[in-house]
């Protein structure tokens, strides 16, 4: 095998299908990157096993052929070099000589042979809809997907279509976030859970906002197939939490404010907050929000914010990170956090409420 390519596009290629790529396998293969050359065009696949990330871009080859490179090195190794054409050419069995101008790396190579290609996906259900919106909404609630191993199903975002609205659902329980698009005919029916990773990938596909993107159900995976790009995903197992009955059905007190300038108080009450678990605490008195945090070694933070509130003298405590997560979906001046006691959780909207997204959040105790 021997091509070059322009090292831009190369790395972009590379970098996006080493997303996919494992580094917590013992199975070599799946810390690489196939590269297939053939024809005018070199494609770049990695996999870690349930997913699978795919590029394809134009580039001279002299000799097709195929061959696996260890993902995070060629990542790494490519990104480092200065613009200008890429050569890679096989020199023996095991290895790939990589080349620009005066630089030549030796990188150990894997049998082509041994890497799984991409599987079939489809054939139950599609979801058709803009990237840009489909970008929003992933951005909306994915922030709240669990990291815990052992919570697999809580490791994705909640796609539910009922032909009508689309919500997508995420939450590690101690937040939930959701966000619904009233969009009538974009597709099947479907209740899916897919993959973090997954989705960060399809957000990275190779398209303007305005491109419609087609996620295609079936046989328990997700894909979705550009021009020069292919991501498909085995969807998470099990059954998704019944995230309605975390909502708050009634709320006894609520708290206006302009939002970014409650985001730029907790961010600074934030500093101290680091050596307390981030905690924040707020107390409603009359129409001021008071913010306040503690660290032993840096000190205190108190803030004030001017609010509109109804019965809104209530102190409660939360993490403050997850506060400005919750914050960083609502695109309107005004956000609205609806309360009943300082131990129940509460909820972070739009103070319009015309964006359909909220974020529910668990107090941390006081003390």
């Amino acid at each position: 095998m021997k091509l070059t390519c322009p090292k831009k596009e190369f790395h972009e290629a590379v970098s996006a299908a080493a997303a996919a790529s494992s580094v917590r396998t013992s199975v070599h293969i799946l810390q690489s990157v196939k590269i297939d050359a053939t024809g005018d065009r070199v494609r770049i696949v990695g996999c870690d096993g349930e997913m699978w990330a795919e590029r394809r871009l134009p580039c001279i080859i002299e000799e097709p052929g195929q061959i696996c490179l260890p993902a995070k090195m060629l990542t790494e190794l490519v990104a480092s070099l200065a613009e200008g054409d890429v050569t890679l050419q096989t020199i023996d069995g095991s290895s790939v000589l990589v080349t620009q101008k005066n630089s030549e790396y030796r990188v150990p190579s894997l049998d082509a042979a041994d890497f799984p290609e991409p599987p079939e996906y489809g054939g139950d259900a599609n979801l058709s809809l803009p990237m840009g919106e489909l970008k929003n909404a992933v951005d909306s609630v994915i922030f709240a997907v669990s990291a815990d191993p052992h919570r697999q199903q809580l490791q994705g975002v909640l796609l539910n279509y009922n032909g009508e609205v689309l919500t997508l659902v995420a939450t590690d329980t101690h937040r939930l976030a959701v966000r619904k698009l009233e969009k009538g005919g974009i597709g099947d029916n479907v209740n899916a859970v897919v993959p973090e990773k997954a989705l960060k990938a399809i957000k990275s596909l190779p398209l303007a906002e305005g491109d419609v993107v087609t996620v295609k159900f079936g046989g328990g995976r997700a894909g979705v197939e550009s021009d020069s790009a292919l991501v498909v995903t085995q969807l998470l197992a099990g059954t998704y939490p019944n995230w309605e009955r975390v909502v708050p059905n009634e709320t006894t007190r609520s708290w206006s404010v302009e939002s970014d300038q409650l985001e730029d108080r907790v961010k600074r009450a934030l500093i101290v907050a680091r050596e307390s678990a981030f905690r924040i605490r707020f107390k409603g008195e009359s129409d001021q929000l008071l913010i306040s945090a503690k660290g032993e070694e840096r000190g205190e933070a108190k803030e004030e914010l001017l609010m509109v509130g109804a019965n809104g003298d209530v102190e409660i405590a939360f993490n403050g990170k997850y506060v400005l997560d919750a914050l960083s979906p609502i695109k309107g001046p005004g956000v609205r956090v609806e309360m009943t006691e300082s131990m129940r959780p509460a909820v972070f909207r739009p103070a319009d409420d015309e964006q359909n997204y909220f974020c529910v959040i668990m107090p941390m105790s006081l003390n």
